[in-house]
């Protein structure tokens, strides 16, 4: 009588909520990283074979199918293993990030062929200025060397920062490498890609989460297979296993769209550092407004830093002033103060275009009764309804409730009493039609212009000048190059400096910096007026002297002595439920069990700033700590000791950067 065929044990980690890997069996060895289809419950999914013991112990079901994908790399793996201690995430949640979306379909779908086309670092390079050719040099001796280095690359507005590290790339490919572009708006990235395609004679590949299936699946393989060269991304082309990766670069490395917000929770930035690290690459990050933290692992000496302190071509940088709105107050009912009225007459008179800034979408943040001040709020978050009366409804921001403007007030029934309070970028455009009725006016707000054709046809009015006065909101801030641009007009630049906001300060300068760089890009100067009730304010100061490696320090002197970061290490509990008292009965029993250790300090449980947020109600505890607190040891022994119920969810966020 035969003996049954052997098999072997494999341990199969699966893109699903689950930290631990399963066990299957297989007729053969299957080497780690290979992409297999295994049964789970009812469903078929996909898995990779993980480098791990498998339990003995269990009894097994067999692997399904061996799928026909190159296997991820050892270097991914033990990355998509890191990531998950770091940020005490599930590593089934994080081999999502990579694999859950990219492979949907049936085993039998067959998806078209995309073409790669390969980036020639053989065309000629742009002529480049004698500050840009040197930290070109200094770049591309990094990526030759092929060892782990991390370089601050620090320059102003319009100094060229893309022209260099794109010189860094051609290095990695004319080495047979391949290189990743992280950037913060990638739907929005029209000029780069522009420039992209015009240094190396075809685009890159492209990687974020509005891309098909289909397109996912194929970029995954070409990466994989060494047909996609260049891939420029979103946070989570981090997790592409790339075969070959010899540079990352993190352009706008202080963008806090890097930071993951929900599910697993990291920080692209840091992780491309980490990823650098285990691919012996360099890594580049890139700003004209540096973070603070990049700022201090440069001034210690841990990253290189190259510095641009010029506009490339003979552009200068433009003169920013301050127009005092208690001094000089707009006309009742309207936003814009008569010195910024003028000053746009003035531009558009030249032939010269200007452009308006409010980091505020919609019409009006506020809609109130005149009668009782009764505000509409969302029924769903802590949050206002803002009127968008391009699409004549009341929007929640946050979770995307949408109703109508009620005919009656819901507290005091007075009929049509509702009024908006304060501006939206709608609203300022409702303002400049009636004082510039001749005015070529674009609004640029995520609402109005979403992908890239939209954001392609944008710039393009705005290069043919077709457009000479631009409405926008935080996506004019980053990237774009309009030569003809030569006034920028603030029209709140205290907005952002309230609350309790860690590095309120911080993000506000690096945004007003950012769009006030929008101006004077080519011969003609450009100018930037603040509007501001408190132009004595630190942050208003410093964007009027230009000096912010002097704000950096005032901010560094503040956080230095209570250990903030980057002087110190933060951990956060969100703790979330549908019934509010099991939510303050949960973070209650999570501050009772609260580790006591020597350079710790618990702060709450409080009422998250939005304390009821897509329906659940929501508190926070904080752990701060000395940097030198194993933070993530406590977390996970603080978590184990304490009993969570099962309707209770309790996000854990290391290194947080909002505190909503």
């Amino acid at each position: 009588m035969d003996s049954p065929n052997p098999t072997t044990r494999l341990s199969v980690l699966l893109p699903y909520p689950f930290d631990a890997a399963f066990t299957y069996e297989a007729a053969l060895a299957v080497p780690p990283g290979t992409l297999v289809r295994v049964p789970l419950g009812k469903r078929m999914v996909v898995g990779a074979v993980w480098d791990e013991a498998p339990d003995e112990s269990v009894k097994t079901k067999p692997v399904a199918e061996i799928l026909d994908f190159p296997p991820l790399p050892a270097q991914l793996m033990q990355f998509i293993d890191w990531v998950a201690n770091y940020t005490l995430a599930r590593r089934g949640d994080v081999l999502a990030l990579a694999l859950k979306e990219s492979l949907l379909g049936t085993p039998s779908a067959r998806a078209k062929k995309f073409a790669f086309p390969a980036a020639d670092p053989a065309l000629p390079a742009p002529e480049l200025s004698a500050p840009q050719a040197s930290a070109v040099a200094a770049l591309q001796e990094d990526v030759r060397a092929q060892k782990f280095a991390v370089t601050l690359l620090d320059g102003v507005t319009g100094s060229g920062k893309t022209e260099v590290y794109l010189e860094a790339v051609a290095q990695a490919l004319r080495q047979g490498g391949q290189a990743l572009v992280l950037l913060p708006e990638i739907a929005l990235s029209v000029q780069f890609f522009q420039r992209f395609e015009r240094r190396f004679g075809a685009p890159p590949a492209v990687w974020h989460s509005d891309l098909t299936p289909a397109l996912r699946r194929e970029t995954l393989r070409a990466v994989a297979a060494h047909k996609a060269q260049v891939v420029v991304g979103a946070r989570s082309a981090l997790f592409l296993p790339f075969a070959d990766l010899r540079l990352i670069v993190v352009d706008e490395e202080h963008e806090s769209a890097f930071k993951q917000e929900d599910g697993v929770m990291y920080h692209a930035r840091d992780m491309a550092v980490l990823r650098a690290r285990l691919a012996a690459a360099p890594c580049v990050l890139v700003s004209a407004t540096p973070s603070l933290e990049s700022v201090e692992n440069a001034a210690s000496g841990r990253y290189k830093k190259l510095d641009l302190p010029t506009r490339h071509g003979g552009a200068s940088l433009p003169t920013v002033k301050a127009i005092d709105l208690r001094a000089h107050p707009p006309e009742r009912g309207r936003f814009l103060s008569p010195v910024l009225v003028a000053a746009l007459n003035e531009t558009m008179a030249r032939g010269e275009q200007g452009m308006l800034f409010l980091n505020r979408r919609g019409y009006a943040p506020l809609t109130l009764c005149r009668q009782c001040g009764h505000r509409l709020a969302c029924p769903h978050c802590t949050a206002w309804l803002v009127e968008h009366r391009s699409h004549s409804r009341l929007i929640c921001h946050h979770c995307g409730h949408s109703t109508g403007v009620p005919p009656k007030c819901p507290a005091c029934e007075a009929e049509a009493s509702f009024v908006p309070i304060g501006p939206g970028v709608e609203r300022i455009a409702e303002e400049v039609a009636q004082s510039f009725p001749t005015a070529r006016t674009l609004v640029m707000a995520s609402d109005m212009i979403q992908g890239p054709k939209q954001a392609a046809a944008a710039a393009e009015a705005i290069s043919e000048r077709t457009v000479n006065l631009i409405i926008g909101t935080q996506m004019v801030a980053k990237g774009w190059h309009f030569p003809h641009l030569t006034l920028v007009g603030v029209v709140d630049a205290d907005l952002g400096l309230g609350g309790g906001d860690l590095r309120a300060g911080e993000r506000t300068v690096q945004m007003l910096h950012q769009v006030a760089g929008r101006a004077g890009r080519a011969e003609a100067p450009g100018t930037v007026l603040l509007q501001s009730f408190a132009p004595e304010h630190p942050v208003i100061a410093a964007l009027l002297s230009g000096d912010l490696p002097e704000f950096l320090a005032q901010e560094a002197a503040q956080r230095r002595p209570g250990h903030w970061p980057p002087y110190g290490r933060l951990a956060a509990l969100i703790v979330s439920a549908t019934d509010e008292k099991l939510a303050d009965a949960t973070a209650r029993a999570l501050a009772r069990s609260a580790p006591r250790e020597p350079g710790t300090e618990i702060l709450g449980p409080a009422p998250a700033p939005f304390a009821l947020l897509r329906g659940r109600f929501r508190r926070r505890l904080l752990l701060k700590a000395a940097r030198h607190v194993p933070v993530q040891k406590l977390m996970r022994d603080w978590l184990a000791r304490t009993d969570i119920p099962k309707n209770v969810r309790v996000d854990v966020d290391i290194d947080p950067v909002s505190f909503m």
